[in-house]
């Protein structure tokens, strides 16, 4: 690959634009006649060998530029980042620019052999990897200090002078997507290849979860319907619901785990090798070098980490839960005022005032969720962690126990402490419908509103985009860097989490809780889609082989669901009265329950392979095919030098 590099131009006659870079109002001339050398600039002499153009210097858009690349570029880059495509003979494999001509759909102009998605995750790889060589500072800026392999990049986001990296749209392209996916109402399945190859894996994968999730509730909300209808008050019924809700939370998930692989493998995804993890933008300290990879880099003391998260953090988050509490005890207090107040008038009004103290509840829940992922946030950041993937894991944490215990713990309050069935129903409906609502809300109608207004500002390219018309490039840049910016996965991901645990823990209680989820999860995925199409900047793509942490969150939450379940059910009348003179005999019954569900749970998550019998052959033959070949490396220079 190093010789290929040589034949490599910069010029390209038939500029395509894909990403677009935007400066700061009133940067230095010298700092982007250098920031734009440096990504033209051939990658011996440490540059990106991109193309680059100014948007234009008319109207405000000489602080904005398109950068591009030549096919042989993109191809050699795809080597660089090791994307994986399938061959001729249908395997999956690490492409080669030596090897090209064996891939699949690798024809002579090969415009189409890469996706539009993995050309803008090129780009941004190389833009990413600029680093300083000898240079002290950014030119023009002596405050924005460089150091041998420091990220340009990095340092110019950090230091103002770069605003916003983003790719772009492509109308076309996104018209078909838009057309296919939620354009019209129907009943199927997602275009999850269209959406990889538009959006990547990483959204893609979201959405096939989201589906995926929504199809497994369907049994849970067929049951859950005549259940409701004819065993509304009859709780000795509800063994069974929760027994088949055990099996049901475990099943989906293991299952997940295959058709994740199946989609993976077939994108590539699974079999692409993660290089060494590169420090994050956030992480900063003193200059020192990397013991594994020799590089200089900023070095922090893990002990300083280690005190932060112990002395700083862990405080702080076991002083939110406490207050967490602390308002949930404030809702109970007003429970028992709307109790006494419909005791009192037993009126229309009344009644309904029974059901305001949760809904505020579920909102304060809501606001108060959040709020901690700010401080959440802040917290992880200011704790210093090198890795992009250590600080997720981290924050991951904290939110996922805030959140846990701040929707959850009113439900477990009035389970096993205040044992009120009839208002654990009316708290778990009141939370998980308000906070559908709100999520809707917040993440979808509220962005898509502003972003419509922003349009009727912008009147003549809002004519434009309404009626699908050839919009020009300025224009379209010009809308577009303006448009919110898609910050990932991560609420989405939560909301999904929160739902499941409204379904799996309690919903025997409640058996229209997985009917309202599906309700939920398909205008979901419609309005998902629109802000993903409409409302947000393009992301970038970012190959993964799977939902990653939160497979562990869910399979947390099923566990627990287990424990929590089997206590309703030794609470019910008709377990009951199996045991009418030893609690403690039904104690220890229900112990042993517990324990056997989770042994069985264990058992089916072990009998369940992660990946079916072919992927794992397909991947075992390749694991053998790279051994053998390394054999042959080995072997080539003895048999040279006993020739000699």
């Amino acid at each position: 690959m190093v010789e290929s590099w040589s034949f490599l131009d910069t010029v390209e006659p038939n500029f395509r634009p894909l990403v677009v870079i935007e400066l700061a109002k009133g940067t230095k001339e010298e700092t982007i006649e250098w920031f734009t050398k440096r990504i033209v600039d051939k990658k011996a002499n440490g540059g990106a060998q991109l193309l680059v153009k100014p948007l234009g210097t008319e109207n405000g858009e000489e602080n904005i530029y398109l950068v591009g690349a030549s096919q042989l570029r993109l191809l050699l880059g795809a080597e660089t980042v090791g994307l994986v495509k399938e061959c001729n003979d249908n395997s999956m494999r690490t492409f080669t620019y030596s090897s090209r001509k064996t891939f699949k759909g690798f024809a002579g102009d090969n415009d189409n052999f890469l996706t539009i998605a993995e050309c803008q995750y090129i780009i941004k790889h190389e833009l990413e990897n600029l680093r300083a060589k000898e240079e002290k500072m950014i030119p023009g800026y002596p405050q924005a200090k460089l150091y041998p392999g420091k990220s340009i990049v990095r340092r110019l986001l950090t230091n103002g002078i770069l605003v916003q990296i983003f790719p772009l749209h492509d109308g076309e392209e996104l018209k078909k997507l838009r057309h296919s996916w939620y354009g019209r109402v129907k009943v199927g399945y997602q275009p999850l290849d269209e959406i990889r190859c538009y959006f990547g894996e990483t959204i893609a994968l979201y959405f096939g979860f989201l589906e995926y999730f929504t199809f497994a509730l369907i049994p849970m909300a067929v049951i859950g319907i005549p259940y409701y209808v004819f065993a509304w008050e009859d709780y000795d019924k509800y063994v069974m619901f929760a027994t088949f809700n055990l099996l049901w939370s475990t099943v989906i998930l293991e299952v997940w785990k295959r058709i994740c692989a199946i989609m993976t493998y077939r994108w590539g995804t699974l079999l692409m090798k993660r290089q060494f993890e590169e420090p994050r933008p956030g992480f900063h300290g003193v200059l020192g070098i990397n013991p594994i990879t020799g590089k200089e880099e900023p070095v922090y003391s893990s002990i300083k980490r280690q005190i932060r998260i112990y002395l700083v953090s862990l405080p702080f988050v076991c002083l939110c839960l406490y207050f967490s509490l602390y308002v949930m005890m404030i809702y109970f207090d007003l429970e028992q005022w709307a109790l006494d107040y419909h005791e009192e008038n037993e009126s229309t009004f009344s009644s309904l005032m029974l059901f305001v103290p949760s809904i505020i509840y579920a909102v304060v829940i809501e606001i108060m969720n959040r709020i901690y992922r700010y401080a959440a946030e802040f917290l992880t950041s200011w704790e210093n962690h090198r890795l992009e993937s250590s600080y997720q894991n981290h924050l991951i944490l904290k939110v996922l126990v805030f959140n846990f215990l701040n929707c959850f713990a009113s439900l477990f309050y009035i389970a096993f402490v205040l044992f009120d069935m009839k208002l654990l129903r009316q708290s778990l409906a009141t939370l998980l419908i308000t906070s559908q609502i709100i999520n809707q809300f917040a993440e979808s109608v509220f962005p898509y509103w502003l972003q419509k207004r922003h349009k009727k500002k912008m009147k003549k390219r809002m004519y434009s985009m309404k009626t699908d018309t050839d919009m020009s490039l300025v224009e379209q840049v010009n809308l577009e860097k303006e448009m919110g910016t898609y910050v990932g996965t991560f609420d989405d991901y939560l909301e999904l989490f929160l739902q499941f645990g409204y379904v799996s823990l309690f919903s025997c209680v409640y058996p229209l809780a997985a009917v309202f989820a599906v309700l939920n999860n398909i205008t979901e995925i419609y309005s998902d889609a629109l802000k993903m199409c409409r409302v947000y900047k393009r992301p970038f793509a970012e190959p993964t082989a799977n939902i990653g942490v939160w497979q562990l969150a869910f399979e947390t939450m099923s566990v627990i669901s287990v424990v929590t379940n089997c206590i309703l059910i030794g609470m019910s009348p008709q377990v009951n009265a199996l045991f009418p003179d030893s609690k403690m005999d039904l104690m220890l019954t229900v112990a042993l329950v517990e324990h056997l569900l989770l042994a069985i749970k264990f058992i089916m998550a072990f009998v369940i392979p992660d990946k079916p019998r072919d992927i794992q052959i397909k991947l075992a033959k390749l694991e053998f095919e790279s051994l053998e070949a390394l054999k042959q490396q080995v072997r080539a220079p003895d048999m040279h030098s006993s020739e000699k």
